[in-house]
């Protein structure tokens, strides 16, 4: 029988004061160098635009700006996104449409539907963070004995549950959520270190590579799962809004998965290989001890996983215990989840050949759109009780406004700056003066182009931006070289979250930084290492993805 509801407030970001001083001076030198120049590159970008149509050069300038707003992060990211809607109509950027205002066509934008589906999918994993639900999925599968019984296994547990949470919930949340968990499976492992002689009592744990191993693995994971669904990241759903509304494509639920999930399915095992040989559980030194039966002195290889495993298991296991039964709160929860999805992906499967017939896909693609199931699924949190005595339900008002509104005003801004790209005729100058400049005319040419710009792009800012600084140019770049634009943009989609290498390039770097585990020169060898494999990995997939399923 389900017990009374229990909510468990989301575990808080390490705090900033681990950053180095090196970091500190970086974040300062870059918010400054953006103030700098954020003035001056709108003018100097004006006054090189003349060639453009009046409107066109204002917007170029006005996206030189927000540009360097979104890179330098001088002001907050939805601030920045803001302050582009409100110089374009205040400028007269915005074309007229008839019966609409400047302020009309501009403010649609965000309330695009993609929109409510980025607040129905918050609201849903806002749900499953309090009421423990995603801990209780992950410490239910790290307590399998086959998982939970190895350093080495457990690794690759860890990174496959991150992975498959952050497909759902995001990747910040979740890595918050998992490095607790990662730390007392370290905490775990360090005293079964002690009782070897493999380390001291006093010793830090994080002196033990494979502790970095783990918290890296916790980081990059969350990252390569957010690219798993359209709700998992950010840059799904604006690349979604903005291929829409350049060129009509329309990428379903179901179709992304498609093209996404293989790539996860892929990167998984080489995330899991290269970290586990870069940190290995058992890189001990090798050491001289006497052998009791005959005096004589040997060489004997002190294995840390040698015995560790029961112990470990039983640490999982009683974390887990911890958790108690299931709550209403989950069982509900559940249920919303559930019932989203469902809707999410049935009408992509009722659409493949064998099925379109029926004429239910078409039925549900119309009647119920994504942006209307998530909206769906976030009522029912509303309706469904978890103590109908004191009239308590699964989600309540004062819960559901804590979810990300910032990135909800980071959409908007991005998708309306990206739609007036295309009506003011700046992508289009943007594609045929870049294809003239880079000679890009090949499509497989441009999608490697694009996905190393996204990759490169969010080492430096969020990923969030990356993806609405450069999809639009890549449209255009495709649409001026005369080639499909969907491959490009889905591999400047995809690389903008693979950024890997800075404790600034995405939230769960930094967050799995401020632990102290990870110095910043492994992060950058795993980062840079892992950005080369992301790219052949994404390449290589649209490559196949378009040659034998004609997905992309």
């Amino acid at each position: 029988m389900p017990q009374p509801d229990v909510r468990v407030e989301p575990v808080a970001a390490m705090p900033d004061e681990r950053i180095s001083a090196g970091e500190q001076v970086f974040e300062a030198w870059r918010k400054r160098l953006g103030a700098l120049l954020t003035l001056p590159l709108f003018f100097l970008t004006y006054f090189l635009c003349s060639n453009l149509r009046p409107e066109g050069r204002t917007l170029a300038a006005i996206l030189a700006a927000v540009t360097t707003l979104w890179v330098s992060e001088v002001i907050p990211l939805p601030v920045s996104a803001l302050v582009g809607a409100v110089l374009c109509v205040a400028l007269g950027v915005v074309p007229q449409e008839p019966g609409k205002s400047p302020a009309a066509v501009v403010l649609a934008h965000f309330a695009d539907p993609i929109i409510f589906v980025f607040i129905g999918g918050f609201m849903l994993a806002r749900a499953m963070t309090i009421h423990g639900l995603d801990r209780r999925i992950a410490l239910g599968f790290l307590s399998i004995p086959w998982i939970g019984s190895s350093p080495a296994r457990t690794m690759m547990g860890l990174g496959l549950v991150t992975a498959v949470i952050s497909m759902w919930v995001s990747n910040s949340a979740t890595t918050a959520m998992m490095l607790p968990i990662a730390a007392g499976i370290l905490q775990a492992l360090h005293a079964v270190r002690v009782t070897q002689g493999l380390a001291s009592n006093s010793s830090d744990p994080g002196s033990w590579p494979f502790a970095t191993g783990m918290m890296l693995m916790v980081a990059f994971s969350a990252s390569i799962g957010g690219i798993g669904t359209p709700v998992g990241s950010p840059p799904n759903l604006i690349g979604i809004g903005l291929i829409r509304s350049a060129t009509g494509e329309e990428i379903s639920f179901f179709r992304w998965m498609m093209v996404a999930v293989p790539l996860l399915l892929v990167m998984g095992p080489v995330l899991f290989a290269l970290l586990y040989l870069l940190h290995p559980a058992t890189k001990e030194p090798d050491r001289i001890v006497p052998d009791r039966n005959d005096g004589t002195v040997r060489l004997t290889i002190r294995d840390p996983v040698a015995g560790p495993g029961g112990h470990l298991l039983d640490y999982i296991r009683r974390e887990r215990n911890r958790l108690g039964p299931w709550t209403w709160g989950q069982f509900n929860t559940v249920m919303a989840f559930g019932v989203a999805v469902t809707l999410w992906v049935t009408p992509g499967i009722l659409h493949l050949p064998w099925l379109a017939a029926s004429g239910w896909g078409q039925w549900m693609s119309v009647r119920l759109p994504e942006s209307i199931v998530a909206i769906c699924a976030a009522i029912l949190l509303f309706l469904l009780p978890v103590n109908l005595s004191r009239w308590e339900f699964t989600l309540t008002w004062p819960d559901a406004v804590k979810i990300d509104w910032g990135t909800i005003l980071l959409f908007g801004g991005g998708l309306t700056l990206g739609s007036l790209m295309f009506k003011t005729g700046v992508a289009e100058a943007m594609g045929r003066t870049l294809t003239a400049y880079l000679g890009v005319s090949s499509l497989w040419t441009l999608t490697g182009l694009s996905i190393a710009m996204a990759i490169i792009m969010s080492e430096a800012a969020s990923n969030t931006a990356s993806a609405n600084m450069i999809i639009p140019v890549v449209i255009a770049i495709a649409q001026a070289a005369g080639v499909s634009p969907l491959p490009p943009a889905l591999g400047a989609c995809l690389g903008a979250s693979f950024g890997f290498m800075l404790p600034v390039s995405t939230p769960p770097n930094a967050i799995v930084y401020g632990s102290g585990l990870v110095p910043l020169p492994k992060m950058i060898r795993a980062g840079i290492l892992l950005d080369l494999a992301g790219f052949f990995i994404i390449w290589g997939g649209l490559y196949l993805l378009h040659q034998v399923l004609q997905l992309v």
